[in-house]
């Protein structure tokens, strides 16, 4: 199977060597993440304040807000950076108006980083109905009310970066995640759309698709997953939280559409980029390599259900 490899090594090699993308600075500009008490959100106001921008984290759990801050500022590059920490429900859209109106008119946001988000786990026929609101309010609206509070002053300015912290389950459903993968993937429609709206103005959209990553909130996910999807789950690996946010960041300045880390994430995102914007590298890889990337999905998806049988099997007879 090397050889379905080779498109693949070869484009990528191409890539590297000779597509470069211009990119933008946040120095001394409004940098706004939300979830940024722990997990990517954290990372990424951390990296953001090492690049000298003005920082504002918001998270509900001012505890844990106060802490990340500290974090924060003690990666500042210059005394004059601005760090500052909200505690806010983003679910709620009249609050989100009201103080996003507030730092917006003192430090005017050029990046906004949403990274809210949950996760419970379960066959559907298993969850609750308020655990299932609880998902798609915090994921969804939770990102679509921040959003749509930056966009007028965005497009007002003809400038601004919008990122939005998806999954790879926003690219492939698994057992015992679909409300989860429901949230996630309308998330990146809600993405698609709101690039194209925002096009014109100079505002770019990016989708950021972590796999599995070392954080608070998965340690969480994970006291809900059936056996069945933590042998999913474990045949990915799991990130550093500061690797995927650095990856998010990069992507993000760059204008990508799709941020990515790894090869699964990599395969996954380049299966399913649809009619979704892309760099002429990218679309030019994506051209090349979507039929060979298709044989080895095929081939990778039967692996796993292989292994996960075998370890099923295993355990039964211990």
């Amino acid at each position: 199977m090397f050889f379905l490899l080779i498109p693949v090594i070869f484009f990528v090699i191409l890539k590297k060597i000779f597509c470069t993308e211009r990119s933008k600075s946040i120095a001394n500009r409004h940098v706004v993440i939300t979830g940024g008490s722990s997990g990517i959100g954290r990372s990424v106001a951390i990296l953001a304040a090492k690049e000298g921008a003005h920082v504002t984290i918001i998270a509900r759990d001012i505890d844990k807000l106060k802490l990340a801050e500290v974090d924060v500022k003690k990666a500042c590059i210059n005394n004059e950076q601005q760090i500052q920490c909200i505690s806010l429900d983003v679910t709620n859209s009249e609050a989100i108006q009201k103080v996003f109106n507030e730092i917006d008119a003192t430090n005017p946001i050029y990046m906004l980083v949403n990274c809210a988000g949950k996760a419970v786990c379960g066959k559907l026929e298993d969850m609750s109905t308020d655990d299932i609101k609880s998902v798609v309010n915090l994921n969804l609206f939770g990102t679509v009310f921040p959003t749509q509070c930056v966009i007028p002053k965005m497009k007002s300015r003809k400038e601004g970066i919008i990122v939005i912290s998806a999954s790879q389950a926003a690219l492939i459903g698994i057992f015992g995640m679909s409300v989860y993968t429901a949230s996630k993937y309308a998330l990146r429609g809600f993405a698609e759309a709101i690039d194209m709206e925002l096009h014109p103005y100079e505002v770019t959209v990016t989708v950021a698709v972590p796999p599995d990553t070392d954080t608070p909130g998965f340690e969480n996910e994970n006291k809900s997953k059936p056996e069945e999807t933590m042998l999913i789950s474990n045949t990915g690996g799991l990130f550093n939280p500061d690797v995927v946010a650095g990856q998010l960041l990069k992507d993000a300045l760059k204008g990508k559409f799709f941020s990515y880390v790894g090869f699964e994430s990599f395969i996954c995102t380049n299966l399913s980029v649809g009619m979704t914007r892309s760099t002429f590298s990218d679309a030019l890889i994506q051209a090349f390599i979507m039929g060979p990337i298709r044989i080895i999905s095929l081939f990778y998806l039967k692996l796993s259900a292989l292994q996960n049988l075998q370890r099923k099997g295993a355990c039964k007879r211990e």
